[in-house]
């Protein structure tokens, strides 16, 4: 009897099921659109019932590929940027092609200093003014090569921020043009042009720059500091200035932690430095995040305070 009244149940139950008609149907229920519950959106219950009676569903929106002149503006920017880069590498072997080929003469840190001191060599600095004032040598004579951008010209401010955009902003260092005094200053300076000129920059790439445009206006006895100031010692020389001449080329972030070259260079030779340096990365990063902390509980003082 038991079994009976379930079966009889079961029976009414499903004869139930089977007369209810889903809302908003779209053919019989062997399109599948007795599948759908009333809660599924219309979008989605017209693509179902599209695609269980075999018709194309909504075309899928593709991404807008870049057209041909915006493709070509990007090859067209990759080939300038590497040619750049190419000419930059020319133009470094030709200068330094003047020491291979003997036409300028190149000289260590403790040679040069002891030209300076103990002979009649005329030390001629070339940087620009920001490393100048930072180390200089005594009774030199200094004509910057470069020197810092100052133009407001909106070619000018453009060139300055993007400087300051690619590492600038990082290492201290200002966007330089060319001192378009150098030359006529140069020639009232050094009047002989059989003097021999030791020529010096921070690196040594502008001091050869400076080099090779000395000899186009007919200087005939030209010496190099090879490797610039970064690999001077300060004893070789009577020193002038606030900083150590390794160091009158860095600052900005880098020098704070010890990023830049002549510091790593340091650093591996001493781990102290090392660790300094990374413990000046982490009282950086944990000052941020005191300060966001900080910035957050004064907001939600303010946002909570009895009015």
């Amino acid at each position: 009897m038991a079994g009976a009244a379930t079966a009889a149940r079961l029976s009414g139950g499903l004869h139930t099921l089977g007369s209810i008609k889903p809302e908003n149907s779209v053919g019989s229920a062997s399109s599948g659109s007795a599948l759908l519950p009333k809660t599924v959106p219309a979008v989605a219950r017209n693509t179902f019932l599209q695609g269980a009676q075999g018709l194309p569903g909504p075309a899928l929106q593709r991404p807008a590929l870049p057209s041909k002149s915006q493709r070509h503006a990007v090859r067209s920017q990759a080939q300038s940027i590497e040619e750049r880069i190419k000419e930059g590498i020319q133009v470094e072997n030709k200068l330094k092609a003047q020491v291979s080929d003997g036409r300028v003469i190149p000289l260590n840190s403790k040679d040069a200093g002891y030209a300076v001191q103990l002979s009649d060599y005329i030390l001629l600095d070339v940087r620009p003014s920001f490393e100048h004032d930072r180390a200089w040598v005594k009774n030199s004579i200094w004509i910057p090569m470069y020197e810092v951008d100052k133009h407001t010209s909106p070619g000018s401010l453009v060139k300055q921020v993007g400087h300051l955009i690619n590492g600038g902003l990082w290492d201290g260092t200002r966007y330089l043009t060319a001192n378009e005094r150098f030359m006529p200053d140069l020639v009232k300076q050094i009047r002989d042009k059989n003097a021999n000129v030791l020529v010096v920059c921070q690196k040594g790439l502008r001091s050869l720059a400076a080099c090779e445009a000395m000899r186009k206006a007919g200087y005939k006895n030209l010496y190099w500091l090879s490797g610039g100031f970064d690999a001077a010692d300060d004893a070789d020389f009577e020193k002038v200035g606030p900083k150590p001449f390794k160091y009158a080329g860095v600052g900005g972030p880098s020098e704070l932690f010890g990023w830049t070259d002549v510091q790593r260079r340091e650093a591996k030779n001493d781990p102290s430095t090392r660790w300094s340096n990374l413990g000046k990365l982490a009282a950086v990063i944990v000052a941020i995040d005191l300060l966001f902390l900080g910035g957050q509980q004064l907001n939600f003082l303010v946002q909570h305070a009895p009015k």
